[in-house]
């Protein structure tokens, strides 16, 4: 039995996980115990081939962190040097006065053929080493990883705002902003890593100073003293085996500190090292003839090495030439025009099923594009009355190529990835979105309508990207200055190569496209309950239906006809609730249906039924939620306001206040929202239910980030902490 479950045991054991430890305790038991000399050799040769591994590696990676594994990678190869030195200066030590081979073929082998058997000249090709690993190549890396670790941290924040905002427009979904997410913790731990890793190759080459003087000291005690050699015979012996094996140890070393400098200093591409190089030093023509009118001036200069000069100019025109003849890959050639008008009556459907038309008009002089010209005019009809688009874009013509697919435009893929977005928040299918060319913009200008009213404008730089100020960056970019055309926030048009640069200095950089998506998807956010109509509304009640047909069919259209439903369900959106749980909104309405003709009744009715997605909309999973109140005798005063405008037969925000009063109590608001939304908090103002809906009217315009909830629709299990009292003063 006892047999038969440890053959189980050793068939479920997965042995690619023993190697690391075993390999760790081999490295501790060559530092304790005596190694054979041809174990030592193996040990050598293995460094090596693992430093040189471990360097072309690092050639081939495109990103630093696809090879995240490099500091425990440098670690462990550091350990397994120090080990080796230590084996072999037990080895050096106790044999080295037969000379030779006494220590192994590796360290004979860099002993005498590397350095012709002269241990003066090895010591300085040693120190040499030491210098250039240590001084060098040891301390940029190091200095650069400290650098790169404190920026990777410090935008860290912007970062993860670019993601926010990304996933907020639709254009990614949860998954991938989750693995985007762990992507940029995992670069920051990687260059934190890469900050301590540099520290043991440093510490590492002191010590090969150290374990030198002390092996060539000991090797002349020992080979005088115990072995009766000659001075001179043993500073020969020791001193050629104690630098042989000093140079193994350290050319590893420098193959491993390389690798760690290749790392640190490599930018995010998708080409590898040999690729970057090719096309971003070997792909100018210019610049090669310039360098070889260079080299032939020196050439022809008297006393300089003609030949060599000479031979490196036909070189570098001959290569010139072939540059300039090669043929230009078909991401380099020239675009082919998409057939785009430059009229106003040119459109781009992006309907439900996302396929976009190419946008087609007319000549400035109002020839048609193609097509033959009737000699008899066309009798008008219906057809030539053209309905208003419910949400249009119109872009001038430089802005063109973002909706063209045969240029790479990607803006109508942004668009639909909005409309999707929006549509599953807001709870109903949003509206298509039209997009025109107009030359009445200027070239980069752009224009989003609403019922073709202008709700919005701005101008764009095609050619740059956006890095957006989110309150607190690290330095300035250079770039053009400007404004993110959604929020208003302060922002630099830089461009392209500036963006990793930016977003290390804590901004958060997005490209025209998604400057656009992203204003459209504000607009369309902030004017949902203009979106909402008929037509969509009885789609919703469709669905519905397929489930609670008896709520709809007792619910509409008696006691609550068509048209107050759309009216309530307008109020909600325009306070920015969701109505996607539409079965609990009418379950509500059903209660109140006696008071169908008040509307403001009925949306109270169903603010109520939906008070736990509203909170939780504002808090998320937190139990606590931080509201600012009025004070007492503010919230008297207009609580007697509202009660006076029902005893005049009027509504709840019919009510009137003092106009001094009224300006006092906005100001005061705003300087509270503004001080939540520096904290990242969600601005709630938590008042008596009779009055709600008066100070949610009043406090909208200007203020739509702002939440006014009543006292009844905060659900249990929530905690109220007041952080301010608004008052008369």
């Amino acid at each position: 039995m006892v047999i038969a479950d440890l053959q189980q045991t050793v068939k479920s054991l997965n042995y690619s996980q023993l190697a690391p430890p075993i390999f760790l305790v081999a490295i501790l038991a060559m530092m304790t115990l005596p190694l054979p000399v041809i174990l030592l050799d193996v040990f050598f040769s293995f460094n090596i081939a693992l430093s040189l591994l471990v360097l072309l590696v690092s050639l081939q990676t495109l990103r630093p962190v696809e090879f995240a594994i490099f500091p425990t990678v440098l670690l462990v190869a550091t350990l397994l040097r120090l080990a080796l030195n230590i084996a072999s200066t037990r080895i050096v030590l106790l044999e080295g006065h037969q000379g030779g081979d006494a220590a192994g073929k590796v360290i004979e082998a860099f002993g005498e053929v590397l350095i012709g058997g002269n241990y003066a000249v090895g010591l300085v090709v040693f120190l040499i080493l030491i210098i250039i690993n240590f001084m060098v190549v040891t301390k940029g890396a190091g200095r650069i990883s400290e650098v790169t670790a404190r920026f990777t941290l410090d935008a860290m924040p912007g970062k993860q705002m670019a993601i926010d905002a990304d996933l907020n427009a639709g254009l990614i979904d949860q998954t991938e902003a989750k693995a985007r997410r762990a992507d940029i913790a995992e670069e920051a731990d990687f260059y934190g890593a890469m900050d301590g890793a540099s520290k043991f190759v440093r510490g590492d080459a002191v010590a090969g100073i150290l374990i030198l003087l002390i092996n060539l000291i000991g090797g002349l005690a020992i080979g005088v003293a115990q072995h009766d050699l000659g001075f001179a015979d043993a500073m020969q012996k020791y001193a050629l085996l104690t630098i042989g094996d000093g140079l193994v140890a350290q050319v590893p070393s420098l193959l491993l500190s390389v690798s760690a400098a290749i790392m640190v200093t490599r930018v995010n591409s998708a080409q590898d090292l040999s690729n970057q190089v090719r096309k971003q030093m070997l792909n100018s023509p210019d610049a090669l003839m310039l360098a070889a009118g260079v080299l032939g001036v020196l050439g022809i200069v008297p006393g300089m090495p003609h030949l060599s000069f000479l031979t490196l100019a036909g070189a570098c025109v001959g290569l010139s030439v072939f540059i300039q003849k090669r043929p230009l890959p078909d991401d380099q050639g020239s675009g082919v025009m998409a057939n785009l008008g430059t009229g106003n009556s040119g459109a781009a459907n992006m309907g439900s099923t996302g396929n976009a038309q190419p946008i087609q008009g007319t000549l400035e002089s109002g020839e048609p594009i193609s097509g033959e010209v009737s000699s008899q005019p066309k009798e008008l009809g219906w057809d030539d009355v053209q309905p208003v688009d419910l949400v249009g874009l119109e872009v001038g013509y430089r802005l063109i190529g973002l909706v063209d697919d045969s240029q790479e435009g990607d803006l109508l893929t942004r668009v639909r990835g909005v409309r999707k977005k929006l549509s599953q928040e807001m709870g109903f299918l949003m509206p298509t979105v039209h997009i025109r060319d107009n030359l009445e913009l200027l070239p980069t200008q752009y224009r989003i309508t609403l019922k073709g009213v202008t709700v919005a404008e701005a101008e764009i730089h095609v050619d740059r990207e956006l890095a957006i100020n989110p309150g607190q960056v690290f330095g300035n970019v250079p770039g053009i200055p400007g404004k993110d055309p959604a929020f208003g926030l302060d922002a630099i048009w830089i461009e392209a190569a500036q963006k990793d640069q930016a977003q290390n200095l804590g901004y958060t950089v997005v490209d025209p496209s998604t400057v656009i998506a992203t204003h459209i998807n504000h607009v369309m956010q902030t004017h949902a309950d203009e979106l909402l109509g008929f037509e969509e509304l009885q789609k919703l009640l469709d669905q519905l239906s397929k489930k609670n047909a008896k709520l709809v069919e007792n619910v509409v259209p008696q006691p609550i006809s068509l048209s107050t439903l759309l009216s309530v369900l307008q109020m909600l959106l325009r306070e920015q609730i969701p109505i996607k749980d539409l079965r609990t909104i009418l379950e509500a309405l059903s209660q109140v249906s006696d008071q169908a003709q008040n509307h403001e009744a009925l949306v109270s009715a169903a603010r109520l039924a939906l008070s736990r997605m509203i909170v939780h909309g504002l808090t998320g999973p937190e139990q606590e939620l931080k509201v600012m109140t009025l004070q007492p005798e503010l919230e008297q005063i207009l609580t007697q306001a509202v009660f006076q405008a029902k005893q005049n037969g009027g509504k709840e925000t019919d009510a009137t206040i003092e106009l001094t009063l009224a300006k006092k109590l906005q100001e005061s608001v705003a300087n509270l929202v503004t001080q939540q939304e520096m904290q990242g908090l969600p601005p709630v103002l938590l008042v008596a239910s009779g009055i709600r809906n008066m100070l949610a009217r009043f406090l909208r315009y200007g203020l739509a980030g702002l939440s006014v909830l009543s006292y009844n629709e905060i659900p249990e299990g929530k905690n109220i902490t007041v952080i301010a009292q608004i008052g008369q003063s």
